[in-house]
């Protein structure tokens, strides 16, 4: 959905036992928030505190607690509250000793108290008594008591800058910088039991991120995610992710993002990153002295970035529509601090409060301190799951209709012609030969789309160039956009791919290709350069080769290559190249030629659903007797009603009934479902949410990601113009709070809705509902006036 009309509405859980009918459809209609939209909330006050920077914020209940940093001149110490209610700020009540004034520390909370740990003390004004520290202080809101942890034993280096957080019931640290060098090691400690509390140096294995500070980390799926951040004199933007259980670093790799899709963040330091739901979010930092104010969002299960958009009304004024609901307090801060975005700005802190992030403070332009405070909405809609229920179909190969003969040996491969016809013209063609074949041969020529179903035979498809194992790949690709990433250090994994890569040029499928050149070159290593450079020249892939050829006459490469046996064993045109490539580098050639992507699994199939697989179509879908052609294989991968009928009850003429429980869907809203189930869209006219908002409990959908919408739909997108219609569908799906959300809007908007023409050809008994609204609503001094007039 556009930014514009999409807002945050509740989330709505699976109720399998729930009635199928709307009427149990509970709506809200108060005012959301847009989506993805920034909001200024008001600053701190300087009478109750400092701007600043490199201080830390946490989230307790409905407030921000925000402390110490440093305002230009001084280290601070102080407690400030933001409620996010009443949007006010005041002074946290405290007692006992507070930790030193500090900066680059950290604050976590965990139970009820707030923890803080380490940091930077001492007069930055005079420059005196500067230090780090390793103390543990807790706070705790109920009480407002300051209490220092003593901690018998060993304990972490003294530090600043490094990451904190807390699981399973234990607060970690990691890295940052002891005032000499920068850090990797991880401490814990057990924050249930004051007592005996002792601090535990975490054993670590795996890919550890290198020494690092001034870096953020966050908890997502049980895991903790590290992102970029200063490591030495380089800064990287690296993301790793730590399992709390094995003690395993894991660095994500990058190599899956096509060119043209969205990079990870530029590499930066002093950034803010905070977790909501399956995603991560990271905001301002350093980038490479730019200060970027663009939010980035990285997916933990389909492990890609993108950058979040803000909503329209984020940069100009308020575009709300139901102001007049809006509290006295709202409708001040739209006044006098309308929607905003965050300048770029580096030492700012983050806390998420229920579905929104909040920002404050930071560093921004000229070196000045801010005391501004920021509100970002997420978005909460369940994932979309194409690309999931396309690659179970391929797995458990159910209701395959062609098979493929692959190479010398006649390898058999299953597959489903919808989806390869849709993904790629080069196999299509050879599907159609193949059918052509099969008709001359058996002399019949029945219909694509009233073909029986039962007793039809696999299309048998030879391709004498293809190994069953690349092409197994490459398959996997075509439903789901990706491939297998090679194990690091396995030549043989590496060597398939230059295979799947090969395929990929013949057939023609740019996406693929781009995909392959990735992986290869992103594992290419000493170890193998020597195989993958044979490789790729005995498959003439040129690309491939000049890569090989430029990592080995590398300056820190080269010695360590001729020196293995690998390299004796080479062709000799091989190593007469690598001998001349190393005394006479070729210039290089730069092409601003755009690469082409290809086209992804959503595009593909939404020209299949849009004319482009009518050819192949193998059932008829019947709404109210009108017939539309469909495929077997794409409903029964998105729908377990339509995978259970075509298993155990398929009609024998191939023709199947559509409704929602009893009710029959309009044309318009069951073609927003076979969007939805061809390619994943959500977007639809608010009376087609009204039809499929029970959609997902009658066809069995993977989640209710289309739910989710069809209900934010119908809460946020009600307006004058196609309330008539909205009402018509309310009455037939007998969507009582729908209905009388409509009647509600057309008596305040009877002057505007009695000139649209709609209101013409309703039926007499919706009529009789309005005129009965009107009659409800009119008060006896508008029936008075009204009475004067005539």
């Amino acid at each position: 959905m556009s930014c514009k009309s999409t807002k945050v509405a509740p989330s709505v859980d699976f109720d399998h036992s729930c009635s199928d009918s709307v009427e149990y459809l509970t709506l809200n209609f108060g005012p959301f928030e847009t989506v993805h939209r920034w909001r200024r909330l008001p600053p701190c006050d300087e009478f109750v505190g400092a701007r600043r920077s490199k201080h830390t914020v946490v989230a307790y209940r409905d407030a921000i607690y925000v402390f110490g940093g440093d305002n230009g001149k001084n280290m601070l110490n102080d407690l400030l509250r933001f409620d996010v209610k009443d949007c006010s700020w005041c002074r946290a009540f405290t007692t006992g000793t507070p930790p030193a004034p500090r900066y680059h520390h950290s604050a976590v909370v965990y139970g009820s108290s707030m923890f803080v740990f380490g940091g930077y003390t001492g007069d930055i004004y005079s420059n005196s008594n500067l230090k780090n520290k390793n103390d543990l202080f807790e706070y705790k809101f109920a009480t407002g008591q300051w209490t220092e942890w003593k901690v018998e034993g060993s304990l972490p280096v003294a530090r600043s800058a490094h990451g904190a957080t807390v699981y399973s019931d234990k607060l970690w640290i990691f890295a940052g910088y002891d005032g000499n060098a920068r850090l990797n090691d991880m401490w814990t400690i057990s924050l249930q039991d004051r007592e005996h509390a002792c601090w535990e140096e975490i054993d670590q294995s795996g890919e550890i991120p290198p020494s690092c500070c001034n870096f953020p980390v966050a908890v997502c799926r049980d895991k903790m995610f590290v992102f970029s951040g200063q490591s030495g004199a380089k800064i990287t933007n690296n993301l790793f992710q730590f399992e709390f259980r094995g003690h395993m670093w894991t660095r994500i790799p990058t190599e899956h993002l096509l060119r043209g899709s969205p990079p990870p963040p530029q590499r930066r330091y002093g950034h803010t990153m905070v977790a909501f739901d399956r995603h991560l979010y990271v905001f301002g930092g350093a980038a490479d002295n730019t200060l970027p104010n663009e939010l980035h969002c990285y997916d933990v299960d389909s492990q890609t970035w993108e950058v979040i958009h803000p909503s329209l009304d984020s940069e100009v004024g308020t575009k709300y529509d139901f102001a007049a609901e809006l509290s006295p307090t709202e409708a001040e801060l739209h006044l006098f601090f309308p929607p905003q975005m965050p300048s770029g700005r580096l030492f700012h802190a983050a806390a998420v409060i229920q579905d929104a992030m909040y920002i404050f403070g930071g560093t921004v332009d000229n070196n000045v301190r801010s005391g501004e405070m920021y509100r970002f909405q997420f978005s909460c809609y369940p994932k979309c799951t194409l690309h999931e229920d396309y690659g179970k179909l391929w797995e458990n190969r159910q209701f395959c209709d062609v098979e493929f003969i692959l190479g010398e040996r006649e390898e058999r491969v299953l597959g489903h012609i919808a989806i390869v016809t849709a993904r790629c013209q080069w196999l299509r063609k050879k599907i159609l030969q193949a059918r052509d074949r099969q008709r001359q041969v058996r002399a019949v020529d029945i219909p694509a789309g009233n073909r029986p179903s039962g007793t039809q035979l696999l299309l048998e498809v030879s391709i004498r160039e293809a190994e069953a194992q690349p092409f197994e790949v490459l398959m996997q690709f075509l439903y789901t956009d990706k491939i297998q990433y090679p194990r690091r250090g396995h030549v043989q994994d590496v060597l398939l791919i230059m295979d799947v890569y090969k395929l990929a040029l013949s057939f023609k499928l740019s996406r693929l290709e781009q995909l392959c050149v990735q992986y290869i070159e992103a594992s290419v290593d000493l170890q193998n350069v020597l195989s993958v450079c044979e490789n790729a020249n005995k498959l003439q892939l040129d690309q491939l080769k000049e890569h090989c050829l430029n990592f080995v006459v590398k300056e820190s490469h080269f010695n360590q290559v001729i020196m293995t046996k690998e390299f004796e064993h080479l062709s000799t045109p091989l190593i007469v190249e690598i001998v001349r490539r190393k005394q006479q580098p070729p210039p290089r050639l730069y092409s601003d030629q755009p690469v082409d992507i290809g086209t992804s699994l959503v595009q593909d199939m939404k020209a299949c659903l849009e004319g482009g697989g009518l050819e192949f179509c193998d059932i008829i879908l019947l709404l109210d007797g009108h017939p539309r052609p469909a495929h077997k294989a794409i409903l029964a991968a998105r729908s377990s009603y339509f995978e259970a009928m075509f298993r155990s009850f398929m009609p024998e003429d191939g023709q199947v009934n559509i409704s929602i429980g009893e009710m029959v869907p309009s044309k318009q809203a069951f073609e927003s479902m076979l969007r939805y189930i061809y390619y994943g869209d959500v977007n639809m006219p608010p009376e087609d949410s009204l039809y499929l908002f029970a959609a997902p409990y009658y066809y069995g959908f993977s989640n209710n990601r289309l739910q989710a919408y069809c209900k934010q739909n119908l809460e946020m997108n009600v307006t004058v113009e196609n309330v008539l219609q909205i009402l018509e569908a309310a009455d037939k799906t007998q969507a009582l709070d729908m209905k009388k959300h409509c009647l509600h809007i057309i008596v305040h908007q009877f002057i505007k809705v009695s000139k649209l023409p709609n209101l013409r050809s309703l039926s007499q008994l919706l009529l009789l509902d309005i005129i009965e609204s009107l009659a409800t609503h009119i008060s006896d001094k508008q029936c008075a006036e009204m009475g004067s007039d005539i």
